[in-house]
């Protein structure tokens, strides 16, 4: 049985105390394995207010996760026009918060790949970056560059102009350490986009009062973020943000596109 790794604190502000949310099935779930918790416990920090699963998997679980996975979730996905679409909206908001600007986007967890190929298709020069092999070799199949690895051990010989999460940031056990390391990777006037679902939206009040929220349930997620935490935890890792739109991707989703915050001038400087 791959036991979760628990928290001693909270992943985002380290506050020791919070209350449990309560407790749902990942039975259910498309990738649950007999030898992965059928449950999931979730706590809400006492501190900020984040709402997270009560441990993470290591890597012998993570293994064998991701040795499998949902079709939609490796290239080229179901519907890969419909797939198009709702990128190109999103690659129209990097656009417009970038000024016209293009240049090197990498997109972390790219899943089916449809967001960088359509960031290519407007001219990005992309790398799409996954952790699941089979993915990684059907992207490169269909002419794309990809890697297998995480974004922590990624390097760069030149900065990059945007760094996506697309659904993927609630995935990690530690976000600040991404959105670290996506800022050591920007630019100066590089740009994060960020999509998830969002626990505020009347979407996902209703699914709770009908008590068919998948969310609770979802075997690799380990975060549910609010708008206003996930903006305070981009402000603090140095990012501010500039856009909100929902999310035509998943339920109850939002996305929200940042810029990487100038650092201010000194008395020297000015």
């Amino acid at each position: 049985m791959h036991a979760r790794i628990l928290y001693d604190a909270c992943p985002l502000c380290e506050h020791t105390e919070g209350d449990s949310v309560g407790t749902a099935s990942c039975a259910k779930h498309p990738l649950y394995l007999p030898s992965f918790p059928d449950t999931m416990r979730w706590l809400r920090c006492g501190a900020c207010g984040h709402v997270f699963a009560d441990g993470y998997f290591g890597e012998a679980a993570l293994a064998e996760l991701f040795s499998t996975a949902n079709p939609n979730q490796l290239p080229p996905g179901a519907d890969v026009e419909r797939l198009r679409q709702l990128s190109s909206r999103m690659v129209e908001r990097v656009v417009a918060a970038r000024a016209g600007a293009l240049g090197k986007w990498i997109d972390v967890g790219f899943g089916n790949g449809a967001l960088v190929a359509t960031a290519a298709e407007f001219g990005f020069e992309v790398l799409g970056l996954d952790t699941r092999a089979e993915a990684v070799q059907r992207l490169l199949e269909l002419g794309y560059p990809a890697l297998q690895g995480t974004l922590e051990a990624l390097e760069s010989p030149t900065p990059v102009d945007v760094v996506s999460f697309a659904d993927v940031l609630e995935h990690m056990p530690f976000p600040r350490k991404a959105l670290a390391k996506a800022r050591s990777l920007l630019g100066p006037r590089g740009v994060l986009l960020v999509s998830l679902p969002n626990l505020d939206s009347l979407h996902w009040r209703v699914m709770d009062r009908a008590k068919t929220n998948p969310y609770w349930g979802e075997l690799e997620h380990l975060h549910n973020f609010s708008r206003q935490r996930l903006y305070s935890l981009l402000n603090d890792e140095g990012f501010e943000a500039v856009g909100y739109a929902v999310s035509e991707r998943y339920l109850a989703g939002m996305e929200v596109v940042a810029r990487r915050a100038q650092p201010a001038m000194t008395q020297d400087q000015k």
